[in-house]
Formats: structure tokens, C-alpha cells, sequence
């Protein structure tokens, strides 16, 4: 089978299209033909090795995992002789964690996969996965976001960002979006409420406090926001800087603005895959959309990494893998 893969690390040209062995399902596994997957800025430290750290999880020298791609939707094509929850035929979509620009890929029953809703794309529903598993737990859990809320989403056109915002909405907060100019007519297509454009007016300087302030994009800290938070507001990261984390450490006085980074990557697979019936329960219900870019065919996957690297993704970028 045909796969995108990279042999060391590097820029997007070290990727490559190969042909590799086509998995075949162990007894607890689906086989599933791949239809969509997309590309990830998260990903770009998988493919360089940059920053050194992350080699940790990767691998040291050389990448431990070949094929990139977090997440997938598309068709099981054979499953093993223990699988009882999926029958060959079903659409699903995915968390695989690697793996996804490839022409097939396997999964364990029991891992995060689910039907995929009858009602969008195989690439709609591939970039719905990693964008919101990890919007979730931030909105809902770390923000515990409610109705009448103010809350500001820093990074608003990005992929987590896109549906935050969208989030916001459903659980009923007012939503102040944050983004450049070129993407404002975006960010109020997808439900904010009031939008600011970056590049005009600084948000901790307008006046407005928020209740919670989610910064998606790692542009901001929480001491340039603490102004802008009401009293017992919260400072959401996606990134552990270590004046966050000393404050995770050595948490304040109940009731004070607080700042809390989250690792939604390492939360337990079974939270996960009850959160990805949500997802399919909000996209079959037309409360979330995938914001789309950009897709790009397999063979052309480092040009889509190339793109993400520029900074200027508009929601998600998809990579499509075969025909629906």
C-alpha cells in the first residue's frame, strides 16, 4: 500500500511516498480503509525533532514512527475474529495517533474509533477529531464554561480555536474571538459573538474582563492577561510554560484568577472515546462544524506541512487518501 513516510527528521522534504506492507488486522482489530486525515501543527515536532525534548516521546536519533497523521476517517474493510462492536462496511473516524497518510491503517476495537456521522465527509469528520478532543476538557472541564459566561479564545481561526469558539456557543457563553485581519469574516461565520482583530487592538488593554480567557496559539501569558480576567477567572494553555506550571504546582487562594495548563493528549483512552461520541453527537446535530483550509491528495502531504509551517492555517488542513 502506498504511505507518506519519513525515514529522519527533518523539513517536509525529507517525506516521501512509499510502498509498505498493507496491515493486516490481529484478532482484536479493524482493518480500515483510510478516505481522509489531515495535517497538524503539533505534528511539525514529530517530522523536525524540534524542539530536542520531544525527541523523548519520538525517538532519540531517528523517528521511532514512519507515517504521520493523528487522525482518520474512512471505511473498515476486514476486522478479527473477536471483534464484535464493528462489522466490515461501517464508516468510522478516528484517533490514531500515527499512522494516517496511509492508504490503510489498523485499530484495535477498544481504541478511538467510532461510526462517523452519517451527515458529513470523511474529511469533515477526520479534522473534527484532534481539534476538539482537545477543545473539550478545556471548555467544558479546566473552564467549566456556562451559560452567560465571558470568554475570549486567543488563536479563534486556528483548529482547537475554531471549535472552542463553537463551543463557547453551545454551552451558551458570550464569545469574543481573537484573530488577524484576513480571518474576522471566518471567526463570525462559526458563532462569536464580537471579534478583535490583533493586528488593530490588543485585547488586555480594551477594558473587558473575561471569565475565561483560552489561549490556543501560545501568543499571550498570564500575567499579560491577568487584567483582563474577572475575579476567580481562569488563564487556559495548551502550552506548559514554566510560569504556569509553578503555578499548577502552588495553586492560589479559592475564588483568585487562576492560570491552568492541561495535557489533553495524555487524558485516558476511555475519556476520550466517550468524548468522541460527543463529537459525533454535535456534528450530526449541526451544533460544530470543521472549518476546512486547504486539502491536499497523499503525494502532495509535504506540501501541506510545508503550509502549516507558514502559520496562516484558516481551521484544518486535510489530506485526502481516497475517493469517499
Amino acid at each position: 500500500m502506498k504511505a507518506m513516510a519519513f525515514p529522519r527528521y527533518g523539513p517536509p522534504e525529507v517525506m516521501a511516498m512509499a510502498d509498505i506492507e498493507k496491515p493486516v488486522p490481529q484478532e482484536n482489530e479493524l482493518l480500515i480503509r483510510v478516505h481522509a486525515s489531515t495535517v497538524t501543527t503539533a505534528e511539525i515536532a514529530s517530522l523536525t525533532g524540534s524542539p530536542f525534548i520531544a525527541r523523548l516521546a519520538t525517538g532519540l536519533f531517528k523517528p521511532k514512527q514512519k507515517v504521520l497523521g493523528v487522525e482518520v476517517s474512512g471505511e473498515i474493510e476486514a476486522v478479527g475474529a473477536s471483534v464484535s462492536r464493528f462489522t466490515v462496511g461501517e464508516q468510522v473516524f478516528a484517533y490514531c495517533g500515527f499512522n494516517g497518510h496511509a492508504e490503510y491503517i489498523c485499530m484495535a476495537e477498544d481504541g478511538i474509533v467510532i461510526r462517523k456521522p452519517e451527515n458529513v465527509g470523511h474529511g469533515e469528520a477526520a479534522a473534527a477529531v484532534d481539534g476538539m478532543l482537545t477543545a473539550i476538557p478545556f471548555m467544558r472541564d479546566k473552564g467549566d464554561v456556562q451559560k452567560g459566561d465571558q470568554v475570549l479564545i486567543n488563536g479563534a481561526s486556528g483548529s482547537i480555536g475554531t471549535f472552542a469558539v463553537q463551543l463557547g456557543k453551545y454551552y451558551g457563553a458570550h464569545v469574543t474571538g481573537v484573530c488577524s485581519t484576513g480571518n474576522v469574516d471566518l471567526v463570525k461565520s462559526i458563532g462569536a459573538d464580537e471579534v478583535i482583530d490583533y493586528k488593530k487592538e490588543d485585547f488586555t488593554s480594551t477594558g473587558q474582563t473575561y471569565d475565561v480567557i483560552f489561549d490556543t496559539v501560545n501568543k499571550s501569558s498570564f500575567g499579560k492577561c491577568k487584567g483582563a480576567l474577572t475575579e476567580g477567572g481562569v488563564y487556559l494553555t495548551t502550552f506548559p510554560t514554566l510560569p504556569v506550571m509553578v503555578r499548577r504546582l502552588v495553586p492560589g487562594k479559592k475564588g483568585r484568577k487562576r492560570a491552568v495548563f492541561h495535557a489533553a493528549g495524555l487524558r485516558k483512552p476511555r475519556e476520550k472515546i466517550m468524548d468522541m461520541v460527543f463529537i459525533k453527537d454535535l456534528l450530526e446535530q449541526g451544533k460544530v462544524r470543521s472549518v476546512i483550509d486547504r486539502t491536499y491528495p497523499l503525494e502532495k502531504v509535504p506540501e501541506a506541512y510545508e503550509y502549516i509551517e507558514k502559520g496562516h492555517k484558516k481551521g484544518n488542513v486535510v489530506i485526502k487518501v481516497s475517493e469517499d
